[in-house]
């Protein structure tokens, strides 16, 4: 360091070896004044690069991104906190995905009827009642709606309340009240329209409300019909919602490994939600091929993907001991952030990556190498001494 700055003092002396003659500037004696410019120029050059060093040699860093460790608690919560990735670091196994049981202990049921339900009852030998609109009519047109209220109206047996009863509830109650008007009514009741819906919504291809028949429907059922959007879709924060609570459920983590889910029964008025992952994003950054936000639709995504994805260290301005996962940004005001560093000088470190999960949010930079940061800065220094050396010349031209 001494070094540097006797070089830098000795530079600064010997630009400044002039005579100087009423404010003016002398050529030296038997020299040339048009190689005074030529000169002036490089000496300004020489100076600027030795006070660059010297700069340098006192600072002992070059100018770019670097990671250093801090020493104590920052204040305001600036401070970070600095953990190794190790085998012990990425022990934790990924906790199992459990069903609510409030949701394994439906098995669904016989079919309840609904509002908006269209019935058709069938009277034999009386198509008057069976057929009012005629038999070349649709099944619909000669159908009656289930009011909003839950009420049914059909002749001679007049208005019914008939929700939450079922198909044979229903007929028992009808062939009661026709018997006053019949004699020994012969009578079948069939739902040929479900007003009972499953509501789909986010991340799916069809959002369709789906009908709740007299056949059970199941949550796998409904999420084939719906058809995920397997780009956008974010997998592991898929809620299902009853009777005003919400159930969140992996989907990805309930059927990893070869794994598949148990059946869930739904039942009319549940909704299905599929978040996008547009929120769920990773972002590599520094020394890498490709550096992008990445998003992705699993439960996590591992620092060893999201390298790979982003096409690697660059093999020829990375440091490989500078793999560093940056964590908890945006709560910095309360608590430190966490930063982990993963040695990867060696290709086996990527198998010890491929375990760190990361999360939405996680920033992962690579450092550059120190001939890196040098190179880079003397790109920047080259064009500044050109710009010295021009105003110099122009600054000699004026003078003359």
């Amino acid at each position: 360091m001494q070094q540097h700055r006797s070089v830098a003092r000795g530079s600064l002396r010997a630009s400044s070896i002039r005579h100087v003659d009423q404010g003016r500037v002398t050529p030296g004696i038997g020299r040339c004044p048009a190689n005074d410019h030529e000169d002036h120029a490089l000496k300004t050059f020489i100076l600027v690069c030795t006070v660059a060093a010297a700069t340098l040699a006192t600072t002992a860093c070059v100018p770019g991104q670097q990671m250093t460790r801090s020493g104590g608690g920052g204040e305001g919560g600036s401070d970070v906190r600095m953990v190794t990735i190790t085998q012990e670091t990425v022990a934790q196994r990924p906790v199992a995905a459990v069903l609510p049981q409030e949701l394994t202990n439906y098995k669904g049921e016989g079919y309840r009827i609904q509002p908006g339900d269209t019935l058709i009852v069938t009277v034999w030998d009386h198509p008057e009642l069976t057929t009012p609109a005629g038999n070349q009519q649709q099944a619909v047109t000669n159908g009656r709606l289930v009011q909003p209220d839950g009420t049914f109206y059909f002749p001679y047996a007049g208005k019914i309340n008939v929700t939450g009863m079922s198909i044979e509830d229903l007929r028992s109650t009808l062939s009661t009240r026709l018997a006053k008007y019949i004699q020994n009514p012969q009578l079948d009741v069939n739902v040929v329209g479900f007003g009972s819906r499953v509501a789909l919504q986010g991340a799916f291809e069809d959002t369709t409300p789906q009908e709740v028949t007299t056949v059970p429907l199941t949550l796998s059922q409904a999420i084939g019909r719906g058809r995920i959007d397997v780009e956008q879709a974010d997998l592991a924060g898929f809620v299902l919602t009853r009777d005003g609570r919400n159930y969140p459920l992996d989907l990805d983590a309930l059927n990893r490994d070869g794994k598949v889910a148990a059946d869930i029964f739904l039942k009319p008025g549940d909704r299905l939600f599929l978040p996008f992952n547009d929120r769920k994003e990773v972002y590599v950054v520094g020394e890498v091929l490709r550096p992008q936000a990445l998003t992705f639709k699993t439960t996590y995504m591992t620092l060893t993907q999201a390298l790979g994805r982003s096409g690697g260290l660059n093999p020829v301005t990375s440091k490989g001991e500078a793999v560093y996962v940056i964590r908890g940004i945006e709560e910095m005001q309360q608590i430190p952030a966490t930063v982990y560093q993963l040695d990867a000088k060696s290709p086996a470190a990527f198998a010890l990556g491929d375990k760190f999960q990361l999360k939405p949010g996680d920033v992962v930079w690579v450092g550059p190498a120190g001939v890196t940061r040098w190179n880079r800065f003397l790109s920047q220094l080259l064009p500044l001494s050109a710009i010295v050396s021009n105003a110099a010349a122009a600054q000699y031209d004026m003078t003359r």
